[in-house]
């Protein structure tokens, strides 16, 4: 039985195609955070222009991740979730298999440290443009304004609303890469692909890093919360994947231009993590003046906050299938809503425990496990994603390709050894 909407026809024959792109941005904005601007920032400032086609590879990589997702999702007619509900056998007669144990253990932990980070990455733009308050108080105030939203907001106010954090990021990050005038000639030299010394993991976490990880799982939520339903949406979900993922890869492309330019010419570096971008706000207001410095600031505050309020409703989605299939109510649409008990509780839970870290230093046990799990999500995303799509869980039409199941393979070799490399740094 289909589910299609009664346009989907219409739009994917049409020229409407274009008004109807959504989810795709949504899943971009939500993607790319402070933390990601910051690690081509340093990329960009240690090695050049050299890892340019680094850049490039990870935007192809994650355009065929989340057209998996989006394949999966409408050729399918199923969440992400169904799927992993399907791979192997049930605990001792519970409806929770080893890939829904998994996702339940890394939900719960990662959203209690996300929450803490993301309201902190939201404040830190806030309090230097507004020190009246303190970077605490902001942040606090950044998550009850992300649980506000996503608690009385519907998808299509939602939708609006990242769409205009993507206008400003577009403005200010390609605003930032015009004045510092790029060296067209340099940047052109490194589309060829060379490996600096010490770049090897640079490259790496920069093919991998920039867009996504557990969000690019919600893209499937975000494709039904939009009405997109059935294999009839198929051309216009991939027109807005690649749009969505073209549009994340000018803003990488952007930032290494910056970093090369205006950091790595002066030998300047940056503090790791969101807090660069506030030393990337001084240099720019040193070099070109304080309005410069705000507008980037507005641009930093929009990055942040579209990706709390992202996670803070695409995530509560697959917490409340992740709850419906284990309650045994995976076919009641209102158990998978974001109107669900359970939806609201996990946007509960992204803010209010999170709070307590703002005001105390992170317990390292809960570090070290955050940091275990969340290296293992993109590994088990591709993975998954490749077997499910190679499976009879599909029609034989809509089954991976050559092109695809390359993609996914290397993507899934490529989250192993940056999951690895992380694990091993670890302990």
């Amino acid at each position: 039985m289909t589910h299609e909407g009664p346009s989907a026809h219409h739009a994917v024959a049409g020229k409407n195609k274009w008004s109807l792109i959504g989810p795709g941005i949504v899943v971009a904005a939500t993607g790319v955070g402070a933390g990601d601007l910051v690690a081509t920032l340093i990329a960009g400032s240690k090695f050049g222009y050299a890892l340019l086609w680094a850049a490039i590879i990870g935007t192809l990589l994650k355009i065929a991740l989340a057209e998996a997702v989006g394949r999966w999702t409408l050729a399918g007619e199923k969440t992400i979730f169904d799927g992993w509900s399907s791979l192997g056998k049930d605990f001792f007669g519970s409806r929770v298999n080893w890939a829904g144990l998994y996702f339940g253990i890394y939900v719960v932990v990662w959203g209690f440290v996300y929450g803490a980070a993301a309201m902190t990455s939201t404040a830190l733009p806030l309090a230097a443009m507004f020190p009246v308050l303190d970077l605490k108080v902001w942040g606090v105030l950044s998550g009850l304004a992300g649980l506000t939203f996503v608690w009385f907001g519907g998808y299509g106010l939602f939708e609006k609303v990242m769409t205009l954090a993507v206008g400003v990021m577009f403005v200010t990050v390609i605003g930032l890469a015009v004045i510092v005038a790029p060296d067209i000639p340099r940047l052109l030299t490194g589309l060829w692909p060379t490996l600096p010394e010490g770049s090897a993991f640079y490259t790496m976490g920069l093919i991998g890093g920039v867009g996504g990880t557990i969000t690019m799982a919600a893209y499937g939520y975000w494709l039904n919360a939009k009405g997109w339903r059935g294999p009839s949406w198929m051309a216009v979900m991939r027109l807005d994947n690649r749009v969505a993922y073209v549009v994340t890869g000018v803003f990488v492309v952007a930032m290494l231009i910056v970093g090369a330019e205006l950091l790595h010419a002066a030998g300047i570096a940056l503090q790791g993590g969101d807090r660069g971008l506030l030393d990337l706000s001084s240099v720019l207001e040193d070099r070109f003046g304080r309005p410069v410095s705000i507008l980037f600031l507005v641009g930093f505050w929009a990055t942040s906050f579209s990706s709390l309020l992202g996670v803070w409703q695409g995530v509560s989605l697959m917490f409340a299938d992740f709850v419906a299939h284990v309650r045994g109510k995976s076919d009641d649409p209102a158990e998978r809503g974001d109107k669900s008990r359970a939806f609201k509780l996990y946007a509960l839970w992204l803010t209010f425990p999170p709070i307590a870290l703002l005001f105390m230093e992170r317990p390292f046990g809960l570090i070290v496990a955050y940091g275990v799990l969340g290296s293992l999500f993109m590994p088990f995303l591709a993975g998954t994603l490749l077997w499910l799509l190679n499976s009879k869980r599909l029609p034989p039409q809509w089954r991976s390709g050559w092109l695809s199941n390359l993609m996914l393979g290397a993507a899934t070799a490529l989250f192993c050894v940056l999951a690895a490399k992380e694990l091993i740094g670890m302990f």
